[in-house]
């Protein structure tokens, strides 16, 4: 059977983030991609210039067409900036008893645009959170959603996960993209302890569309039927070959994106 998975997000007009970067990535990794858009951005390798959401109810006609038809195997959750959008994604979830869910809780975009509504994170905790198997914040919002500093040791960044997981997550994925130190390194933190994902640092501006990359990743790899700590380990392998090869692409003036097809593009 052909592997399917689904991304609810944004787009992104640019390619390097969102949908764009969603697809992109199930496609590279072998698994066929379909797509529920829940806002419209205009934005680039500069920045977001303008967002336009998607309807609830527009939403919840989407994942109807889409799950009524598809056999899903996992789903990826992006961009949600409305508290309407968010319920209509939770309805969908338990209307298809989707399970393999990764919730990566969009905030802020890599040009530093925030893309969420205040009232909008409560939400996410009360409505995504337990219906999540995985969620994979960075250590911006890691710290938004625990209020607390941004993590700057391992142990913060442990203490951070084992709270989110009291907000109701089954399991965290701190991500360490935003650290400092020549390692990368993510911690996968759940009931049962904790897991260290480390990679060396790559030196490159073309950066934009990592965290979607990765989460995507992620839910391709659980699409395949990959346990969770499997599919969390190939899919840190194939951002940072994508992270490693990503010098070879020109685009755009800012932030451009990572090399989604490194492993095909000769």
């Amino acid at each position: 059977m052909t592997a399917i998975a689904v991304t609810i997000a944004g787009s992104d007009s640019g390619g390097g983030a969102g949908i764009q970067a969603d697809l992109k990535t199930f496609s590279a990794l072998g698994v066929y991609g379909a797509s529920v858009l829940t806002a419209l951005t205009a934005q680039n390798t500069l920045g977001v210039t303008a967002i336009a959401d998607v309807e609830p109810d527009f939403i919840t006609a989407q994942m109807e067409a889409v799950f009524s038809d598809l056999r899903v195997n996992a789903v990826k959750i992006g961009m949600l900036s409305k508290t309407g959008v968010i319920e209509a994604v939770a309805a969908g979830l338990d209307r298809y008893a989707i399970t393999q869910t990764v919730l990566d809780p969009v905030m802020v975009a890599t040009s530093g645009d925030r893309l969420i509504d205040e009232n909008a994170v409560a939400h996410l905790r009360r409505y995504l959170f337990p219906r999540a198997l995985l969620i994979t914040p960075n250590l911006l919002e890691a710290a938004a959603l625990t209020h607390e500093p941004v993590a700057r040791t391992q142990e913060d960044m442990l203490k951070q996960g084992q709270t989110l997981l009291g907000q109701g997550a089954k399991a965290v994925l701190m991500k360490g993209g935003h650290g400092t130190t020549a390692e990368c390194i993510d911690l996968l933190i759940t009931p049962d302890g904790h897991d260290v994902f480390s990679a060396p640092r790559i030196a490159t501006q073309n950066t934009h569309g990592t965290g979607c990359t990765l989460s995507s990743a992620i839910t391709a790899g659980l699409a395949k039927g990959l346990p969770l700590r499997d599919a969390v380990h190939a899919a840190k392998l194939y951002l940072t070959g994508a992270l490693q090869a990503a010098n070879q692409l020109q685009i755009g003036r800012g932030h451009g994106p990572v090399h989604h097809f490194y492993a095909i593009w000769i």
